[in-house]
């Protein structure tokens, strides 16, 4: 009897063993958290990411946490409730001249341009003089920069003093452009997605704008912040993230069944909208590999330039260190 209560023991002692083990596995998976609002398009990909287990193959576990927008994703981030949140590189810049710890995981480059309405005679920036132009963002909004930027190099004036903006809402500015109370309007892509689908046209792109101005139309704009510690204390995290972030788009980009689950998410009217939000975003992935810093350097000098500090504070010279991705 002795013998079988001894054997008991030592196996009741050996699975205790082996549950703990397991236990602190379970325990040793980081978790990453990142702050994004719920009806952000950067959903799609981080929806991919976990329901393809591209977190756990690539070693961590991912956690969403819903915001409201983007002011309440910078309260998490900065209060230290999130680990990661999602910005663009010019503010990223912006808070490292300040002193902030932070880099920036590149997640889409900017993709889209000035939309007019499908009968509009505009064939050139230089033909909204007069008009009225809706601007999404404010006056700060990048692509609107960018599009001053051009209109003063291709045509000798700024868009800003020829043309009388309005400002407002996405969902706002899409909607004054498709009545036509605007004559040419630039918005965040998906919205401008869907006014394409409604019949409107574009007029001029960020790409070519980029491209004239001597930028690199491949310089990603939004990505995913995170503190530098977290860098230097756990690379293999953050390169794991980096990692099944790229797998995901590259999962998006080559396999139209991986967009079945992320659909309702995606807020399409109908299958047109659907197929446009697609191309949008597909659109919109960087290529992979290091980031063109001098390009970057450009862009943010040119950013200084019309913005002022309001835009870019003290930074006027590209950060280093700033981008972090695999391969750079």
């Amino acid at each position: 009897m002795r013998h079988i209560f001894g054997f008991a023991a030592c196996l009741g002692a050996a699975l205790l063993c082996v549950g703990l083990s397991g236990a602190a596995a379970l325990a040793e998976t980081p978790v990453l958290r990142i702050a994004a609002q719920k009806s952000g398009t950067v959903n799609w990909e981080l929806e991919t990411i976990t329901a393809n287990g591209l977190d756990e193959k690539n070693g961590f576990e991912l956690e969403v946490m819903d915001v409201a927008g983007s002011a309440a994703g910078q309260v998490a981030f900065q209060g230290g409730e999130a680990d990661a949140m999602v910005s663009d590189w010019i503010w990223v810049a912006r808070q490292r001249a300040e002193g902030e710890d932070y880099v920036f995981i590149p997640y889409s480059r900017t993709v889209g341009g000035l939309m007019v309405p499908a009968d509009s005679p505009a064939r050139t920036l230089a033909d909204l003089r007069g008009a009225k132009v809706g601007v999404a963002g404010g006056p700060l909004d990048k692509s609107w920069i960018l599009m001053r930027a051009y209109t003063e190099k291709e045509y000798g004036f700024d868009l800003a003093d020829e043309t009388e903006q309005v400002f407002g809402a996405p969902p706002l500015i899409a909607e004054v452009a498709q009545r036509g109370e605007v004559g040419g309007a630039i918005n965040f892509w998906h919205f401008l997605a869907k006014m394409k689908v409604a019949g409107m046209r574009e007029l001029v792109g960020v790409s070519e704008v980029a491209e004239a101005l001597g930028l690199d139309p491949e310089t990603p704009l939004l990505g995913y912040v995170i503190r530098g510690e977290l860098l230097r204390d756990n690379p293999d995290l953050v390169d794991g993230f980096a990692t099944a972030s790229r797998a995901a788009k590259d999962l998006l980009a080559n396999d139209p069944a991986a967009w079945e689950g992320i659909r309702p998410m995606m807020n399409a009217a109908d299958d047109a909208e659907y197929e446009a939000l697609k191309a949008g975003f597909i659109a919109g992935i960087p290529a992979a590999g290091p980031v063109n810093e001098a390009a970057a350097g450009r862009m943010l000098g040119l950013m200084a330039e019309i913005g002022g500090a309001e835009l870019v504070g003290g930074a006027t010279t590209l950060p280093e260190g700033l981008f972090v991705q695999p391969g750079s």
